[in-house]
């Protein structure tokens, strides 16, 4: 079970140009929202978290159900519902973010297809009613300082594992000053499999995410391409893009 102390950080937002920034006591970033298009993904690695798009046909992916675990801006929630228009859930923590991003992220109330769960993750992905019931977990949980992952073990990552249907994936963002890259992937590995492994080069700013199958496959490259294709003009996602940068972490 989680140790996290209960007091939780002030939550307060900054704007640069047309860019709203979401920010918990400190100056890292902790989301962000272009003010003329609401929906849009601003940073590369919150578009990255949407490479499990790669891994199923585009024609089911209204169908599925995606899980975020940290509200962040409200940038994948707002995404998976109102975009791509999936039955969302997010769990969130902290009450100030979820009031912060209906206030100033244009994150809608709640309705049968989105949806806020205020509750500590870790506890609320034990329950039973998650299990094998997500096809798209995207995990970024982190702290007001942006140190490392808040939540980054085994046993959270098998538990996560747990939650996802057959073709069901997870997608990490792993960021921080004092966080290993190398041991979150060895942990999500011990979860997953290697061979369910994939992950990106980090971005400019140092966000690498990591993508874990539920089941492991290696699609044909053509698939992809095919799938990066329909996925970029349907949704605006760069996907094509992705596939330059996109691999295994553990080469067979």
């Amino acid at each position: 079970m989680s140790t996290r102390k209960l007091s939780l950080p002030e939550v307060h937002f900054s704007d640069e140009g047309p860019i709203r920034h979401l920010h918990l006591d400190s100056i890292w970033i902790q989301g962000s929202m272009d003010t003329r298009d609401p929906t849009r993904l601003v940073h590369e690695y919150i578009q990255r978290m949407m490479a499990w798009t790669l891994f199923v046909a585009p024609d089911t992916v209204t169908k599925r159900q995606a899980l975020q675990l940290g509200l962040g801006a409200g940038s994948l929630t707002k995404f998976c519902a109102k975009v791509l228009r999936m039955k969302t859930r997010a769990i969130e923590l902290n009450p100030q973010v979820l009031v912060a991003c209906r206030g100033w992220f244009k994150l809608p109330a709640d309705t049968a297809r989105m949806r806020v769960i205020l509750a500590d993750a870790a506890r609320e992905i034990q329950k039973p009613e998650w299990f094998g019931a997500v096809d798209a977990l995207q995990v970024d949980l982190y702290d007001h300082e942006a140190a490392a992952p808040v939540l980054d073990s085994p046993e959270f990552y098998a538990h996560c594992r747990r939650l996802l249907t057959e073709e069901g994936c997870m997608t990490v963002n792993l960021f921080g000053r004092s966080s290993s890259y190398t041991k979150s992937v060895d942990k999500i590995a011990a979860a997953f499999g290697k061979e369910a492994v994939w992950a990106f080069k980090a971005t400019r700013e140092g966000n690498t995410v990591v993508l874990a199958q539920r089941t492991p496959s290696r699609p044909k490259r053509a698939v992809l391409a095919e799938r990066a294709e329909i996925i970029q003009t349907q949704w605006g996602l760069p996907a094509t893009k992705w596939l330059r940068g996109f691999k295994p972490v553990f080469e067979q």
